[in-house]
């Protein structure tokens, strides 16, 4: 079990300065012409905005995430009782922090991957993705819900197997911060070894573009491996730069418009279905751009279009055959 001045370290909080002297460079880097990258004003102070709102949301709502696990945490299935450890779980040691990262990690990828693939859990998640800029503002630019989406409760089968949950809220704030530097264009590639196991800002560029082959692509947190393991890994292309945003871009800087636009959508598509519960849930369930007429338009059918009208692209990474 980890110690008692574990459960008062936020990691995240700890760094907001290193935040914010990093934007601060890369700012600066780019408008006078040292670093590649974009900054427009009313997008980056959206984007800090929206995470100033989600440290608020968090704050007043993390202590429910915190109470389901503590919850849950009596009734751990621990493999420190079937080793001989005892009832107070995985010992907090270098090996178990180590561990518990990376399967933090592993939970994160499909906690990420469901986020993308079902509506639902789109509708908190699209607010990271609604910028039509990539750097260090953009991943600040994180949503209101806080827990109510439910997803976040992909971290019980941690505590389950034993890791406390003080050790799961630090371990996932650990992840945050090393998702931050890899949001920018001002780092072109890593070396080799580092590009091939951990997700750099050139994988990262590829999970927010719009560009039809980069869809649905690179769900990593931290280890890259997870998407070249499950076949969701796309490499970026020189020939296919990034084009950052949404596929139905929101056009505000309005921090509510950005928190709240997918929810808004939801309700307006349902409100056309009329008292039609299962076309509602239909739609929550399916993946963004699902139609219960058939139209679809989810990432499957743009990539599909987008090999009809360049079949000379067809088979090519992100991309089906023709």
């Amino acid at each position: 079990m980890p110690p008692e001045w574990l459960s008062s370290i936020d990691p995240t909080t700890l760094a907001a300065p290193l935040f914010i002297l990093s934007v601060a460079w890369e700012w600066w880097a780019v408008k006078t012409g040292r670093a590649r990258g974009r900054y427009e004003t009313k997008d980056a102070i959206a984007s800090m905005a929206m995470g100033m709102g989600n440290v608020v949301v968090n704050t007043l709502t993390g202590f429910a995430t915190l109470w389901l696990m503590l919850l849950a945490w009596p009734y751990h299935l621990s493999v420190s009782t079937i080793s001989g450890w005892g009832f107070d779980g995985i010992p907090f040691t270098w090996w178990s922090v180590a561990l518990a990262f990376v399967i933090y990690d592993f939970t994160y990828y499909w906690k990420h991957r469901l986020a993308h693939r079902i509506r639902w859990f789109w509708m908190e998640h699209v607010t990271h993705h609604s910028s039509t800029h990539y750097n260090l503002t953009t991943a600040l630019r994180q949503p209101w819900f806080g827990p109510f989406t439910g997803l976040i409760l992909l971290g019980l089968p941690m505590v389950l197997i034993g890791f406390h949950p003080y050790l799961i809220f630090f371990i996932a704030g650990l992840n945050l911060i090393y998702q931050f530097w890899i949001h920018t264009e001002a780092v072109d590639r890593m070396p080799g070894w580092f590009e091939a196991v951990f997700n750099t800002p050139s994988h990262h560029r590829v999970h927010h573009a719009t560009n039809p082959r980069y869809l649905d692509s690179n769900y990593a947190g931290a280890f890259i491996i997870w998407d070249k393991m499950f076949g969701t890994f796309v490499p970026e292309l020189h020939a296919d730069k990034p084009v950052y945003g949404i596929v139905k871009p929101i056009g505000s800087h309005n921090p509510f418009v950005i928190a709240f636009h997918e929810l808004g959508g939801l309700l307006r598509d349902c409100a056309r279905d009329g008292l039609r519960p299962d076309r509602w849930i239909r739609r929550a369930v399916n993946a963004p751009g699902w139609s219960p007429d058939g139209a679809h338009n989810r990432s499957v059918e743009l990539k599909s279009a987008y090999v009809k009208a360049h079949p000379e692209h067809a088979g090519t990474p992100g991309l089906p055959e023709a």
